[in-house]
């Protein structure tokens, strides 16, 4: 005949401790989690202390802060009647319409016909994306995004402008990336990012080190609480 085994009240009462312990611990690891630092990009140029940026700089952080726990998403208006995302801002002497930040790869191809073929292909699809796209054509991959908040019209427009100056300032380079006000292109060669040895590509390694490495504290973590818990229980059936 099998038995029945019956908690007693003090096991009861541990096992209530830990299992609020461990809900506790839980909520402060998420939280915590939220906070670590994964990865930051800066650019090369500076601005000046004190200046006219600058205030507009610390006015749309506060603003992104502040909005947060309204919004997912939200723009700002600021300076000269410019729409800026939550985390851009644009330098003096750099309107949106011209573009905030541009990028071409090192390495570039001559004479290779079906190269640019492809390029063409893929950014004239990228150049119809509403909100975002992403397209390939043999070799070559690319896509486009556009802010949340901006209408299909004006965004076909900024992904047209963006698609021109990755042509015209990238020529004919195997990568390119080019940031507008409100909008954003890259194309790349298949493999390019693999086999890079630029800056760029030791940004995407660190990003993705950093990735992995988040990951697999948390799961150690988890794996450890877990132990603790299956044991805790197993003692307490004893009783």
């Amino acid at each position: 005949m099998l038995s029945r085994r019956t908690l007693h009240p003090h096991s009861s009462t541990t096992l209530s401790l830990l299992l609020l312990l461990l809900s506790l611990l839980s909520d402060h690891l998420r939280s915590a989690t939220a906070n670590v630092f994964i990865y930051a990009g800066c650019s090369q140029g500076k601005f000046q202390p004190s200046s006219a940026f600058e205030t507009n700089l610390n006015t749309l952080l506060n603003s992104a802060v502040s909005s947060s726990s309204q919004s997912s998403y939200n723009s700002f208006t600021l300076g000269n009647d410019t729409t800026y995302p939550a985390t851009a801002a644009t330098p003096p002497d750099e309107p949106a319409v011209y573009g905030l930040y541009k990028k071409c790869s090192a390495k570039s191809v001559t004479n290779d016909e079906e190269f640019f073929r492809r390029r063409d292909d893929v950014l004239a699809d990228v150049e119809g994306a509403i909100g975002f796209r992403v397209s390939s054509s043999g070799l070559v991959e690319g896509f486009g995004q556009c802010l949340g908040d901006l209408g299909a019209a004006d965004c076909t427009a900024c992904l047209a402008e963006a698609v021109g100056k990755l042509k015209s300032l990238c020529g004919s380079a195997v990568a390119a990336d080019v940031f507008l006000g409100q909008c954003y292109a890259r194309y790349w060669a298949s493999g390019y990012y693999d086999t890079s040895s630029d800056s760029s590509n030791e940004d995407e390694v660190g990003k993705t080190v950093a990735i992995v490495v988040g990951v697999v504290a948390g799961v150690a973590v988890f794996i450890v609480l877990l132990s603790v818990c299956r044991t805790a229980v197993g003692k307490n059936s004893h009783y």
